[in-house]
């Protein structure tokens, strides 16, 4: 039997659903999933899953080392669990910029400040400048802007600041997290895209004022949509995440990737509409079927410095020697809007 478990926390809808419908599509391979049951892990504890979606450990330290330890026993995770806990939204940007994705005009913030329990002192931080420049970071970014973490999700500590008291009144309360500052994007519409396996996207009319999805098939251009498509697979490929949403705000035409550090996405059917939900139950299925069945675990490291020329396949980023040593290749692959899902 090839097991496949589930790491979840506070989901209702789509668990179950997502067990019955690998253990229906599995059952001719000898596939059964099941959820995760942890007890405590001893080292060289062998591995019981051949493939394990993760949709917690962010929250939960031992979810996060059991997992680490299940991929160098051999598990293929969704995500992976070693690159998810060193990638943070400021890096993304700086990646998508370089990648030639649209992106809006952001700044990393030294934090307000720090917890109580690190011994930090006005001696630890003698390389900061002081004082900030608020005024020139603002005209750098324009106002309105946008102030929210450089790591983090759920829209929580996120700010818009229409001049520097604001922004200062904004930063004050922000203690102790790392923030970034950023251009605001006055979208006329917004798209937030379902990703499973790196390249298979689904586009998706969102509203981020009510935070709903909705159903309109013909809601971007055939153009439109092509680009969003293609953006958000370089995004993925680079990143090396299967499991994901990207968003886009389109402003004159142009999409602008807002938010790709999303691994583990809402799922639950009530908020997501019956239609996604059935869509989503069954693209991760089947994805983790196929892992089950061929995935080799380098396939889940980022393919970045590839794609960026700074490494050949098997560098600091831990890409597969078959993966191809050629940047140029490896983009032109990521780029190829027909490409097979990897």
């Amino acid at each position: 039997m090839i097991k496949v478990g589930l790491l979840c926390g506070r989901e209702y809808s789509f668990p179950p659903a997502f067990i019955v419908r690998v253990n229906e599509l599995g059952k001719k391979d000898g596939i059964a999933a099941e959820f995760v049951k942890l007890g405590g892990t001893r080292v060289g504890e062998r591995a019981e899953y051949r493939v394990i979606v993760d949709r917690i450990s962010h929250e939960v330290d031992y979810y996060r080392g059991y997992l680490k330890h299940a991929v160098l026993q051999g598990t293929y995770v969704i995500n992976n669990p070693f690159w998810w806990a060193a990638d943070d939204k400021f890096l993304n940007y700086s990646l998508a910029s370089k990648l030639g994705i649209a992106i809006p005009k952001t700044v990393l913030l030294p934090q307000k400040g720090y917890p109580a329990d690190v011994d930090i002192t006005s001696e630890s931080l003698h390389n900061l400048k002081y004082p900030m420049d608020w005024d020139g970071l603002l005209d750098y970014v324009g106002r309105p802007a946008i102030l929210k973490p450089f790591s983090g999700g759920g829209w929580k500590h996120v700010y818009k600041v229409h001049n520097k008291e604001d922004l200062l009144a904004a930063y004050d309360k922000t203690c102790p997290y790392c923030m970034t500052l950023q251009e605001f994007i006055d979208f006329s519409q917004y798209v937030r895209c379902f990703t499973f396996g790196k390249t298979d996207i689904l586009p998706v009319h969102y509203d981020p004022k009510e935070r709903r999805y909705l159903v309109d098939h013909d809601y971007l251009s055939p153009e439109l949509s092509a680009r969003v498509v293609k953006d958000a697979r370089t995004i993925n490929q680079a990143l090396g995440y299967e499991m994901n949403t990207i968003e886009f705000a389109v402003k004159d035409g142009v999409p602008y990737a807002i938010d790709f550090l999303n691994p583990a996405p809402d799922f639950e059917r009530d908020r997501i509409t019956e239609f996604y939900f059935q869509h989503v139950v069954e693209r991760m299925a089947r994805l983790v079927i196929d892992r089950a069945l061929t995935g080799a675990v380098s396939n889940s490291w980022p393919r970045w410095e590839e794609m960026l020329g700074m490494g050949a396949a098997g560098g600091f980023g831990g890409a597969s020697k078959s993966a191809g040593a050629s940047a140029v290749a490896g983009q032109s692959a990521v780029r190829q809007a027909g490409a097979k899902p990897k």
